[in-house]
């Protein structure tokens, strides 16, 4: 039984868990400018402080720690660490040329430790990451000019062909597209990656994994930021055929709780939530406790929304553990017929 094989299988087993944010784990380290540089970047032009994607690169111990902590909290599926790792994204710190050896190395880095921690009664799964851009192709940077974009389609389109191509040599199991607050966006992804499933990569010929997509409930509204409901945003990409549709980021489990309601009401197959731990604080800091957090996921899988759930913005691997331990018992969503 291949990867893809196994992943569908354990879905309709049991709920599958997957990891936490990498970003408030990286902000523990209290990196500096020179961390993030490292010796092969020392003498670089930008400041690079903050590029986390980066840290692939130049502290990968840290990320491969931060990557074996969610395994050891029960994590069965681990996200690179490469959410802004394309091209256009890149530039802003003049690293667009690094872009696929980024995604190579943020695959290889969680391969390597999601190996480590497999086995035959728990495979663990890597999930190649395509964030959602910084920059919108629906949405007009120019209030004078409704049809001035920052980037197009067709840009997007080579930004994710290059990213999934890294993904798939670095050894990923899965493409997980996520925080999708524009569909066209996303829609430019879903192209790049099944296009990209269409080319001889390997000595094997094609390479076709699971897709996983995940959108985001961007305030109180109860839409994407470019305007979809929770129903409008599946239907819009449901042609993807993926695995999972789900909701990530922008949310705490108590507000996005509806949300997941809703889309496991629509969806034709698997459910993913992965929320925030609350909303930030004043401080920008998160402060819905692991417990707290856990009895939430909790009542969602008792609920029947949930094939898959993990943590987004400000959780760690105590949130993790403690949904691991919470969802343990309850039986999956049922995928419709």
């Amino acid at each position: 039984m291949n990867k893809s094989e196994q992943l569908k299988s354990l879905m309709a087993e049991r709920i599958l868990i997957l990891d936490g944010a990498m970003g408030t784990m990286i902000q523990r380290h209290k990196l500096e400018e020179e961390d993030y540089r490292g010796e092969r970047f020392a003498d670089w032009e930008s400041p690079l402080k903050g590029m986390n994607d980066l840290l692939v690169l130049s502290q990968p111990d840290i990320i491969a720690g931060i990557h074996r902590e969610y395994l050891d909290a029960g994590a069965d599926i681990i996200e690179t660490n490469n959410f802004n790792a394309t091209a256009s994204d890149l530039a802003r710190y003049n690293l667009q040329d690094y872009a696929y050896e980024l995604n190579v190395a943020a695959a290889k880095l969680a391969r390597g430790c999601a190996d480590e921690f497999s086995t035959d009664d728990k495979p663990r799964f890597v999930a190649g990451v395509l964030g959602p851009n910084q920059k919108t192709a629906s949405v007009s940077v120019d209030v004078n000019d409704p049809g001035a974009r920052a980037i197009s389609f067709n840009e997007l389109v080579e930004d994710y062909s290059l990213a999934t191509r890294g993904l798939i040599e670095g050894g990923a199991d899965i493409i997980l597209i996520e925080t999708i607050f524009d569909t066209l966006n996303a829609k430019a992804a879903v192209f790049a990656v099944k296009t990209v499933f269409e080319q001889d990569l390997t000595s094997q010929g094609k390479v076709e994994l699971p897709i996983m997509l995940s959108g985001t409930i961007t305030d109180a509204s109860g839409r994407t930021l470019t305007g979809q409901v929770t129903e409008a945003f599946y239907n819009s990409l449901r042609h993807a055929k993926p695995v999972s549709v789900g909701l990530n980021c922008a949310l705490g489990p108590d507000d996005l709780r509806q949300y997941v309601a809703e889309l496991s009401r629509v969806a034709e197959g698997c459910v993913s939530a992965h929320p925030n731990a609350g909303l930030p604080n004043e401080l920008g800091e998160y402060d819905l406790t692991p417990g707290e957090m856990a009895e939430h996921i909790e009542e969602w899988a008792q609920s029947g929304f949930l094939n898959i759930v993990g943590g987004c913005c400000g959780s760690s691997p105590d949130h993790i553990r403690a949904i691991a331990n919470a969802v343990a018992n309850i039986q999956p969503r049922a995928i419709k017929s």
